[in-house]
């Protein structure tokens, strides 16, 4: 963007046209923004056009806005600049600040922000606004942001004090440049973005730095603790807590004039500020800062080199370093083990924001909005005082609120809710000061927010030091920019003890080291320690860093500091890494104490279930926490379920199941789900990702799809798979493959006939695996002799027992498990309950237990089908062709979980609950005939081409449904794979299954649409209604076909082997019954309208959420029909932008 100032002469010119001008504003309001692009030398807005997608710059921009009972208004949005902003115009004639022109802006935002909701689909590709622009014309600009693109809280920009533009403040060039970036490089911004560069270039001095001091001797921990008061102090001149470069000019002196001289001048500077008093080096007299930090100086003495760096970070505008981040990379650069990772990622603010604004932020908002418009309704009634009461209450119970991150790190998540906190208390005291004529701001008494209000628990000690500092810096970074400085009370720094370095989990009264049989410390990789590959050149593990493994004595769970809101992001550790981890003595003490927890399932549930406890203990309000996307998964979900079950109130409020994600341990990109728990039961939003675009730095601009309604414990609105019961007709003909566990097991094609001719024909078996299903197969075979003895094989086969001896036994050997290495020879999952079912038929199922594509083919019963897949010993092409159907495969995708962004193929929940249709012999030969068809054409085909593979083939045909243009490769593989006969295939099979359930109504909206076979994120609303309803008549089925089976009618798919045996033996979690449903009791009659005013206006604002009403409808759902207090209720949510009134409906509704 090209520089450009306005001529003062020409502001003049525009402040005596509109500068006060008490016009109508609907004359005024496009003449006004006319001489304001003119003014700036901004692109005037364009013609609008008939076709709105062509309207990305237009005055009036044509929007349908839906409102919640459905019905939808024609509004028209004043000025749309697409990707920048919505902009509202007013032209209040009120004196500036006064109630009434301060309501009419803030129902302004609310009215834009409903506009934004409503924007359609192709206005949003990139993201929403991020801005929302108010003007009240003659008066001022307000300036309103949310850089997420997501549609959420728009909030005060650049911050409460300064987001008001007054037009004399046009002569101000930092201003006109702000405007200008608005219109023009609206992301540019975003303060994140410019923080984020400064903070990574002070964070790579500090780290060379410290390079250099643990080069010259000196301990980590000491450079560590040095260099943290170095940044403070910079940080401290740069807001003028000490005076203006007061530190940078003293080191600048130093490094001139005697560099002998540092660490005693650091050292007089450092005593003066954990005092107090005067400084002989600054002539001048010091805060007293106390705190910890300035306790237990020792300065390192520093060479010329060496004060230069630090001089280079203090040209740093500190003020403007990003807190949300600047732990991380602190982390990193501080720690010799950890600085390899400094130019890695690392977690982006707005993804931290993502589940800060949900989980805590927006109740807060809620709850002032509802404190705000009883005010109004106070002042409306003359009760000034009261209403400056209400106001003051709300102040102090913020002041007074609790967040804990459980691992808290360095504090990146308690420093975004710190700051969106201090917005919150920004615009409370400017009503306060509204209110008081400017004299009863309460900042000097003591009372605000601040760090004492953020809680931590970290085990790491350098993080928890780290973390404390991250939260000071960022609280006295809004500080100043609330007030333009920084007049606060001594000691400056206090210590609140409110980030505990200690283990989240679990306590214990003493630990010792765990011994080997040699009396040796047993140790594990550290987790942290790497180095050069000297193959690669590449960081891999350095096995040299070593931890300690301990026993743990007498442990119990861990109390966690009362708050009432829990935010975080423990660590990722899935379930069969917590060994290696963490050590054999952790897994045992965590599992002992925890025993209501499943043992398989990832670190991070145990979070979730201490966040759960506080909650049901009333501890807690709300949770929000970065789990992995195994959630849906039956074992963690169980863990989701029990939550639901103990807090019979609470409900899931906000849920992405699948979001990119950096994890601040290493910088890697991982697939997360984001989720948030509320104490009180209502409706919640299940956002899905319908596009990612990459920004560098491993962060994506992601645009959201909102679903509203009931969130399952499967993360989903509506129906719950969790409520579908496993079907006995479904019992003991499904298993998840073998668990080879030895890769001696395993021949190549060349290996099996070197030694097929001496070893037992019986024991050689084809191989599969779940990647040879969707790949190429790689025609690998198995060794299976789970049913042979040790001695029989020794002495029917010699060569063979010595294959098995040489290369399976020394890997087994290595095992934790005693049964794997005493019986060596057989599989460590070799599936004996299974087994069973495939005798006496020729051919199984099997499907890959993760893939992109659920596909499922027939295979030789004898085959070894390993771990990565699931088998059915179901002979009929007709299971074949049913288990094909995009009625199965929806069924999945609903019922099954996910490992990153693959489906997975749970063989409980997706199979065993599953209600397979009635079919007749003529529709069972149609399906089998089609499924055969299908089978054949594949296997056909990929023997013609061995490069062919399943995910290339469904790929294509994915592609040939949504109508995408296909590449030079595709189209090979379309000719090679025959997918158009293929896709026509499919459709034929998917037609005659419906017709087997009785629902070809469905089959009409269904078949042949993409996502027959994978997750379509961004379906059209008739597939989505279709498909809805498709699984609520599969769970109704479910329930129908449990029902029989209660009393004795059990329709089995092999009544010849299950019902001979039909008790299954292998355990799995199984989803719970349906629990029956009965319409709320009404025996009690109305609720009494509450009698606090706050109480009043949510109550109100919760049936609205509803629906939309009358006021004598709202005021008849309570005692004695309060017409009066319900109207005055209303006026007050206009008042503050959160209802509207339709006078031709005579109804009231959200904004």
């Amino acid at each position: 963007m090209e520089a450009f100032i306005a001529a003062s002469a020409a502001v003049d010119e525009f402040l005596k046209r509109w500068k006060g001008n008490t016009g109508s504003e609907r004359a005024n309001f496009q003449s006004f923004m006319r001489d304001l692009c003119t003014l700036l030398d901004l692109p005037h807005p364009d013609p609008g056009e008939g076709d709105t997608t062509q309207n990305a710059y237009v005055f009036e921009r044509f929007i349908a806005s839906a409102r919640v009972d459905g019905n939808t208004d024609n509004r028209y949005i004043d000025l749309y600049r697409r990707d920048c902003f919505v902009l509202e115009g007013k032209q209040t004639g009120k004196e500036l600040a006064s109630r009434s022109q301060q309501n009419a802006v803030n129902a302004a935002v609310a009215q834009a922000e409903r506009y934004i909701r409503g924007l359609p689909q192709e206005e949003v590709e990139h993201g929403r606004p991020p801005f929302i622009v108010i003007v009240d014309v003659g008066n001022a600009i307000y300036t309103y942001s949310e850089f997420s693109r997501t549609g959420g809280n728009y909030v005060p920009f650049p911050d409460p004090r300064h987001y008001e533009i007054r037009l004399e403040d046009l002569h101000k060039p930092d201003v006109q440049h702000r405007l200008r970036q608005l219109w023009l490089e609206p992301d540019q911004l975003d303060p994140s973005k410019h923080a984020a560069r400064v903070t990574r270039e002070v964070s790579t001095k500090l780290a060379e730095l410290a390079k250099s001091l643990e080069h010259n001797g000196y301990d980590v921990e000491r450079v560590a603790s040095f260099l943290k008061r170095c940044l403070f102090t910079m940080f401290a001149e740069d807001v003028e807590l000490l005076p203006k470069a007061s530190f940078q000019n003293l080191l600048i002196d130093i490094k001139d004039r005697n560099p002998e001289a540092f660490p005693h001048a650091v050292k007089a500077l450092w005593e003066t500020m954990n005092a107090g008093g005067y400084s002989e080096r600054l002539m001048q007299t010091i805060k007293r800062f106390n705190g910890g930090l300035f306790k237990g100086i020792d300065p390192i003495p520093l060479n010329v080199q060496q004060i230069q760096l630090l001089i280079d970070a203090a040209k740093a505008d500190w003020r403007f370093v990003e807190p949300a981040i600047f732990g991380t990379l602190l982390e990193r650069a501080l720690d010799p083990r950890e600085r390899h990772k400094l130019g890695a990622h690392y977690t982006p603010r707005a993804y931290v924001e993502r589940l800060v604004m949900p989980t805590l932020i927006e109740p807060l908002r809620e709850q002032w909005g509802d404190i705000r418009g009883a005010a109004e309704t106070l002042l409306r009634q003359g009760k000034t005082d009261k209403a400056l009461q209400e106001v003051q209450a709300f102040h102090y119970q913020l002041c007074q609120t609790r967040v804990l991150d459980p691992a808290c790190g360095s504090a990146n998540f308690l420093y975004v809710a710190l700051e969106h906190m201090k917005r919150l208390e920004g615009e409370v005291l400017g009503f306060i000061s509204e209110l008081t004529q400017g004299q009863g701001v309460l900042e000097s008494e003591g009372l605000t927010v601040d760090p004492h209000q953020f809680l931590g628990l970290e085990i790491n000690p350098r993080a928890a030091q780290i973390a404390e500092l991250v939260l000071w810096i960022g609280y006295l970074q809004w500080h100043y920019r609330l007030n333009d400085r920084l007049d606060l009370p001594e000691p400056i720094l206090r210590d609140f003890k409110n980030i505990e370095c200690r283990d989240a989990l679990i306590e214990y009264d003493s630990r010792e080291p765990e011994l080997n049989k040699n009396g040796e410390p047993v140790t594990i990789w550290d987790g942290i320690s790497m180095k050069v590959s000297p193959t690669t050149g590449e960081l891999i593990p350095d096995e040299t860093g070593r931890a300690k493994v301990y026993r743990y004595h007498n442990p119990r769970r861990a109390e966690w500091p009362a708050a009432e809101y829990i935010i975080g992001n423990p660590p990722y550790i899935g379930a069969r890494r917590i060994r290696s981890a963490l050590g054999d003595g952790y897994l045992q003490a965590l599992r002992g104490v925890y025993t209501d927890i499943p043992e398989h399932v990832d670190f991070v549930m145990y979070w979730w279930a201490k966040a759960s406890e506080n909650m049901a203990s009333g501890k807690t309000k709300a949770f929000g926490l970065i789990t992995t996307n195994s959630l849906r998964q039956s074992f963690s979900r169980k863990v989701v379920e029990k939550t639901l079950d103990i807090n019979s109130d609470c409900s899931i409020k906000f849920v992405i199941p699948d979001h990119p994600w950096v994890d601040s341990a290493d910088g890697a990109a991982v697939r997360v789900t984001l989720i948030s728990v509320d104490s009180n039961k209502a409706p919640g939003i299940v956002a899905l990702i319908r596009n990612e675009e990459a920004e560098g730095s491993g962060a994506y601009k992601i645009t959201l799809d909102n679903k509203s309604g009931h969130i399952t414990p499967n993360l989903t609105i509506g129906a719950d798979p969790g409520e579908a019961t496993c079907l006995s007709s479904n019992s003991s003909v499904s298993c998840v493959g073998y668990q080879l566990t030895g890769k001696g097991f395993v021949l190549t094609q060349s290996q099996k006939e070197e030694h097929e001719n001496e070893w037992p024909e019986s024991v050689i078996k084809p191989l599969w695996s779940g990647r040879d299903i969707t790949q190429s197969p790689r025609k690998n075979w198995a060794i299976d002799v789970c049913d042979w003895g040790i001695d029989a094989l020794k002495v029917s086969s010699p060569s063979l027992y010595q294959w098995l001896l040489t290369r399976v036994k020394p890997e087994r050997e290595q095992n934790n498990r005693a049964s794997l290495k005493e019986r060596w020879w057989i599989y460590g999952e070799a599936r004996n309950t299974f087994r069973p079912a495939l005798i006496g038929i020729e051919t199984a199922i099997a499907t890959s237990l993760t893939a992109k594509h659920r596909v499922f083919v027939h295979l030789d019963s004898n085959s070894i089908c390993d771990s990565t897949t699931v088998m059915f010993a179901l002979p009929g092409a007709q299971y074949l062709g049913v288990l094909s159907s995009r009625v199965h495969v929806l069924w999945s995708l609903f019922a099954g979980g996910t490992l990153e962004n693959r489906p997975r193929y749970n063989k409980t929940l997706c199979f065993e609950t599953f209600p397979f249709p009635k079919m007749s012999s003529d529709q069972s030969e149609k399906i089998s005939d089609l499924a055969e068809k299908i089978d054949q054409v594949r296997k056909g085909q990929q023997a013609k081409h061995p490069d062919l593979t399943l995910t290339g083939m469904y790929n294509v045909l994915e592609k040939l449904r949504s109508g995408e243009e296909l590449t030079n490769k595709e189209k090979t593989i379309h000719e090679q794979g025959l997918v158009s006969v293929l896709r026509e295939l499919h459709d034929d099979l998917d037609r005659a299954v419906f017709q087997a359930y009785g629902w070809s109504d469905l089959a009409d909206k269904l078949v042949g649409r993409p996502g027959a076979t994978t997750p379509l994120p961004d379906k059209p609303a008739e597939q989505a209604e279709a498909e809805d309803e498709l699984l609520m008549r599969l769970l109704e089925l479910n329930k129908q076909r449990a029902e029989e089976e209660s009393r004795g009618i059990v329709r089995w798919l092999r009544p010849d082997y299950q019902a001979r045996d039909a008790v299954q033996t292998e355990v799995d979690i199984a989803p719970k019954a349906a629990a029956t449903k009965t319409e709320a009791s009404t025996s009690k009659g109305k609720a009494s309208f509450p009698k606090a005013i706050p109480d009043q206006l949510r109550v109100l604002r919760e049936a609205l959420a509803e629906r939309s009403h009358t006021t004598e409808s709202l005021a008849e759902m309570f005692k004695r029909k309060p017409m009066k207090s319900v109207e005055e209720g209303l006026q007050s949510l206009v008042a503050v932008g959160v209802a509207e009134y339709d006078p031709e409906t005579q109804t009231w509704h959200t904004v």
